[in-house]
């Protein structure tokens, strides 16, 4: 259990340099992500014999990736960053890769915002070729819970989601103190769990659009249970003056009750 709770000491967040770029872990992970999101769907496609045409699943993949991107950042921008006021009224400065002429990349993801940019440009997609939004978006989250499990993971390699104080043996070290491996506890529950539920569901739904508001529910419920364990957001800190309400769970009860509304009227529609 040493080299495990003295991972971080021991791992290097680099996997490999091409002269002088640097291709880390977390890339790598995300990448898969994608790939194995990408994957699961069109297997799912031909496995359940889904009416289709590759090429327009093909075309959505883009618009979609276009939408999670700028959602997620935007959403981070909204919901997490202190300095929103600024970048409201600097906007080019959200996707700046550059600080004082240097180049240090885009920091500052969010979930929640990438889910809203996936909506959005569903919704776009669906308008412009005449298709149902609910339909397409019923094939993409089994995908896409998959290969959350790979970004998760590369959150934990990339050494961030750093987990609360824990006095158990799978704790890992972060600056000295024994923390729990948080971002894997996300990769299961946030994403393994839920895509075996889902994967399991898939052809027992009632209504065009139940996947993807089980899956808005159920991610919600995960990250619930899972930011139990992370450390509040450094910037933000608990909400409310409380000793536990975290950013990550309130907008998640907010999802979670939306959806589960819907789910609930729907059937009550139909029976």
């Amino acid at each position: 259990m040493d080299f495990w709770q003295n991972i971080y000491a021991n791992f290097d967040p680099v996997a490999f340099s091409i002269s002088s770029v640097s291709v880390h872990w977390y890339g790598i992970m995300y990448a898969s992500a994608l790939l194995s999101a990408i994957f699961v769907a069109k297997e799912l496609i031909k496995r359940d014999n889904i009416n289709i045409k590759e090429a327009v699943f093909d075309s959505y993949i883009w618009w979609v990736e276009i939408g999670v991107i700028l959602g997620a950042r935007i959403g981070y921008v909204l919901f997490y960053d202190t300095q929103s006021s600024y970048y409201l009224t600097h906007p080019w400065q959200i996707f700046n890769p550059f600080v004082n002429g240097e180049f240090t990349g885009i920091s500052g993801m969010s979930y929640h915002g990438a889910v809203i940019g996936f909506a959005i440009a569903s919704y776009l997609f669906c308008r412009k070729h005449k298709l149902s939004m609910l339909f397409l978006a019923d094939i993409s989250v089994v995908g896409i819970s998959f290969g959350y499990t790979f970004g998760r993971i590369g959150n934990f390699l990339n050494q961030e989601l750093i987990g609360r104080t824990t006095d158990l043996p799978w704790g890992i070290y972060v600056e000295e103190s024994l923390r729990h491996p948080s971002a894997l506890y996300e990769a299961f529950l946030e994403g393994f769990v839920i895509f075996v539920i889902l994967f399991i569901y898939r052809n027992k739904t009632k209504f065009t659009g139940q996947l993807f508001l089980m899956y808005g529910f159920l991610y919600s419920l995960m990250r619930i249970i899972a930011e139990t364990f992370r450390q509040p957001d450094v910037q933000l800190g608990f909400l409310l003056n409380t000793t536990w309400l975290t950013m990550g769970m309130l907008i998640s009860f907010i999802f979670a009750s939306i959806c589960l509304i819907i789910i609930l009227k729907v059937k009550k529609q139909k029976t």
